[in-house]
């Protein structure tokens, strides 16, 4: 049996979401027939993984009860932040349940429609890279200020992740689609916390490994990207996602 999990970090508010957040889990709002963290779920199927670990918090019982205890024919364990404190915090809570092997990494307020994620799971077994970061390429160069952007040598070794920076640095945009070995867990307590946040960030995280030598490329994640983190982007997933969500089944 494989080793691989599949992680996805579902326990945040979504403070910046305002009232449609208030009493409903960001996670479980409905976008294009379906809760936003099923497009998580779905993609996690492309992987085949042994086990879906789900990290929750905030209003929990509403994923917990909705979904129970596995996903077509997955078993999923849950783990419950008692305190949300950010990304790498909530990786630090997981870590017991990784206990062995790989695992991929999935964000539970992220679209990601018609990836590659199958070929992206073949290209880290077949570099045996310690991280592999799927990008994709906006329509919009500047959404990488949302997220993170990635530069590269010339031989794709991944030299600095850049959190949310102030401009576009190339035409990628980093997703929380990334694969990592599990001795990435090991360079938590090593991340610095973010003065302006308080809590430690997803690409510091990355890049003490990198800092130490350890090999991390990235991979063209493909597919259609949106972050739902702002009302704006709940009105843009309103608009677009359900043409686009029919096209991909299409």
């Amino acid at each position: 049996m494989s080793s691989l999990r599949a992680l996805i970090l579902a326990g945040g508010r979504g403070r910046r979401l305002l009232a449609a957040s208030a009493e409903r889990n960001k996670c479980m709002l409905e976008m294009a027939g379906k809760p936003l963290i099923e497009y998580s779920l779905d993609n996690c199927v492309r992987i085949a993984p042994r086990e879906i670990v789900i990290v929750v918090g905030y209003l929990a019982d509403q994923i917990v009860n909705h979904y129970g205890d596995s996903y077509r024919g997955i078993p999923i364990r849950y783990v419950h932040q008692a305190e949300q404190r950010g990304l790498v915090h909530a990786l630090d809570t997981a870590a017991p349940s990784l206990a062995d092997g790989e695992f991929m990494l999935f964000l539970a307020d992220e679209v990601l429609l018609d990836p590659h994620h199958e070929a992206m799971l073949a290209e880290f077994r077949r570099s045996r890279v310690f991280a592999l970061c799927g990008l994709t390429r906006p329509r919009d160069p500047e959404a990488v200020r949302n997220t993170y952007a990635v530069l590269e040598d010339q031989q794709g070794r991944v030299l600095r992740l850049v959190e949310k920076p102030r401009r576009a640095l190339n035409p990628w945009q980093g997703t929380g689609n990334i694969l990592f070995d599990r001795r990435i867990l090991d360079y938590i307590p090593l991340t610095p916390i973010n003065p302006a946040r308080g809590e430690r960030e997803l690409p510091d995280l990355i890049q003490c490994a990198i800092d130490d030598g350890w090999l991390v490329k990235s991979f063209p994640v493909g597919g259609l990207y949106l972050n739902i983190n702002r009302p704006e982007d709940l009105a843009v997933a309103e608009t677009e996602l359900p043409a686009l969500a029919r096209a991909a089944r299409a």
